[in-house]
């Protein structure tokens, strides 16, 4: 079963109902003994970082993602989500992360002929050989809405990037920790094919 973490933050009914059609057991939940007892968690996210970690906070999720990471459980941290789990972001300066992973949130550089937030299909380059992207053919479209991004501290967690005014850390994986810039559950069958690898590990 897959915990998908509701902390008034989220894009919650899409992620299950993907889940769902590819026949994955998934409940909406913040409850502690629900989380501790899910094979595997994911922790969605629209909105503001500042906004959001306060949440977690309120909800003490921020614990019960410390304790997932720490018993090895896989996590999946989507758009806010992947933000979440690093240091801090530009766009909520001296709010801190969960620090489960290192780096940091900047915001998308201007730059002419492009809008911000960036909001569409981009492709990805698949690096390293990432667990979310197995069997996937090279260059895969994926649907973006974010105006801030990664720049991960170690660039070997970065299994796919992709360009938009600048060089976009788009995924990234670090032991039992994934995380995704793009949206899987509204990438087609590309996305798709990401959570049910997920599922799988």
């Amino acid at each position: 079963m897959i915990a998908i973490l509701d902390y008034d933050a989220g894009n919650l009914k899409s992620v299950e109902k993907a889940l769902g059609y590819l026949g994955e057991e998934s409940v909406i939940t913040r409850d502690y003994k629900t989380v501790a007892g899910a094979d595997k968690v994911i922790l969605p996210g629209v909105g503001s970082f500042g906004a959001a970690m306060e949440q977690l906070k309120k909800y003490e999720i921020d614990k019960m993602l410390e304790e997932v990471a720490q018993e090895g459980k896989p996590l999946l941290g989507i758009c806010l989500g992947l933000q979440l789990m690093f240091d801090g972001s530009e766009e909520s300066s001296g709010v801190e992360g969960l620090h489960l992973l290192k780096g940091s949130i900047l915001r998308i550089p201007d730059k002419e002929g492009l809008k911000i937030p960036h909001i569409g299909w981009n492709s990805l380059q698949l690096e390293h050989q990432g667990r979310l992207f197995e069997g996937m053919e090279e260059n895969p479209y994926v649907y973006f809405v974010h105006s801030y991004y990664l720049k991960a501290a170690d660039e070997n967690i970065v299994k796919a990037s992709t360009e938009y005014s600048t060089h976009i850390h788009a995924s990234v994986e670090s032991g039992n920790i994934f995380a995704c810039q793009f949206h899987p559950e509204k990438s087609s069958t590309v996305g798709l094919k990401i959570l049910s690898n997920f599922a799988k590990i």
